[in-house]
């Protein structure tokens, strides 16, 4: 928060009597034009409405580097007021590090609240039983296969009722069709996405469905994990998803963005934002008539249940060590309206977290985004701790020895659970 005094000023020049006078500002980090540009009008209400400047800091685009110079920010002591963060996942360990202001009484207060989804209200809530953050946008991840290529080669569309059954529709595919039944992502390159956009796909339906235990301890010994590593290299060991693209640089770029417009790769793993960004309307190389011929599957558990995955999408939060607390804390429930979560919604493609948003008008114009905005009632999540950020690498550092055929499922295991330790101590893995 920076303050500028001109009161002092204006006595020396004009003889004014009058006190001092302060403008304050507010520092927001964003990173990405198209999040700078969706938060545009709630900035000029923050202004209008708290009577200060706004200041929008552009951090680097990238996810890993964003996050990186934002940590390394508030741990000089000099980080934005309010900033947001790129994954749920990062939420815990900022916690833990004592970057973020709890704001569970002024969000629970907030006339908006009341109205957003259960899952973004529980996903919000850390360890210690505090919001830190506005969970103001979800990100719903499920399985997207091409209706038509199925279709065209006689292959079932129906919902796969377990992973051998998802599995066996993928080798279908690959008989059938040559090409590439169905993708996770993996390995070092896609980072974060590893976990995020695939591990815990898996996980939440299989014997170990969540990772953390109630006295806050992660457990990655259990089996659920290693079955999870079993189906990547299944996946991988009968040339069932692309491997070389996952070990180069920009790992999604091939798959997503070249070989599934084409048809030659038939089902991934993707988020809502996908039929717009990804291969819909704001595409390089979109997919016509996206939302007819791409559908969704949900993600099947290992012996049945059906998964819709609900992630925070970069959620916002205040800085502890702002100058002044409270007037950010005032600024963010701004970033929390429903007018802003279309924004996001309309640029982003992620869902809003309000059920007041199926209402408006401008959201209802999103007609991808309709339908996924009401399976929100139905997502599941991981619950979060402190460490997730290193769980996150360790998956990515697993799945990468799984797809240069270097380890098994148990090696693989082995390899998370020992970064984990190395990076965490050995304490925090149960």
């Amino acid at each position: 928060m920076k303050k500028t005094v001109f009161g002092g000023l204006c006595a020396i020049l004009l003889g004014c009597t009058s006190t001092l006078v302060q403008a304050e500002t507010l520092r927001l980090a964003n990173h990405g034009q198209a999040g700078i540009d969706a938060m545009k009008s709630t900035v000029e209400r923050i202004e209008k409405k708290l009577g200060v400047k706004v200041e929008v800091v552009e951090y680097p685009a990238p996810d890993k580097d964003y996050l990186s110079k934002l940590l390394t920010e508030l741990g000089a002591g000099n980080g934005p007021d309010l900033f947001s963060m790129p994954s749920t996942a990062a939420v815990a360990d900022m916690v833990e590090a004592g970057y973020l202001a709890p704001i569970t009484a002024e969000i629970n207060a907030w006339e908006g609240y009341k109205n957003f989804y259960d899952v973004a209200k529980k996903l919000a809530v850390s360890p210690d039983g505090e919001t830190y953050v506005m969970p103001y946008m979800l990100g719903i991840q499920e399985i997207y296969y091409r209706k038509d290529v199925l279709d065209k080669a006689g292959i079932s569309t129906e919902q796969p009722k377990t992973w051998d059954d998802l599995l066996v529709r993928a080798e279908e595919i690959k008989a059938k069709t040559g090409a590439y039944g169905l993708l996770f992502p993996a390995g070092i390159s896609w980072g974060s996405g590893a976990f995020d956009e695939g591990f815990q796909h898996l996980i939440v339906g299989s014997k170990t469905p969540q990772i953390v235990t109630d006295d806050g301890k992660l457990d990655l010994t259990g089996e659920g994990v290693k079955d999870v590593f079993n189906v990547y290299k299944t996946l991988i060991d009968k040339d069932l998803m692309p491997v070389q693209p996952l070990l180069g640089p920009e790992p999604w770029v091939i798959p997503k963005y070249e070989q599934f417009p084409a048809g030659k790769l038939v089902a991934t793993t993707c988020g809502s934002w996908c039929y717009i960004f990804d291969w819909g309307r704001e595409s390089k190389n979109p997919i016509p008539d996206v939302t007819e011929v791409v559908g969704t599957w949900t993600v099947p558990g290992q012996s049945g249940g059906q998964f819709v995955l609900a992630n925070l999408a970069a959620p916002w939060a205040v800085n502890a060590d702002s100058a002044n607390v409270e007037l950010a804390k005032k600024a963010l429930l701004e970033i929390g309206s429903v007018e802003t979560q279309v924004s996001y919604a309309a640029r982003i493609g992620n869902i809003p977290a309000s059920k007041d948003a199926a209402a408006d008008p401008e959201f209802q114009k999103l007609t991808e985004l309709v339908p996924i905005h009401a399976a929100a009632e139905n997502g599941t999540f991981l619950k979060q701790a402190a460490g997730f950020g290193t769980v996150a690498e360790g998956v990515a550092r697993a799945t990468d020895a799984l797809l240069r055929k270097e380890v098994d499922a148990a090696g693989a295991q082995k390899i998370l659970v020992d970064y984990v330790k190395e990076t965490l101590g050995d304490e925090a893995v149960k």
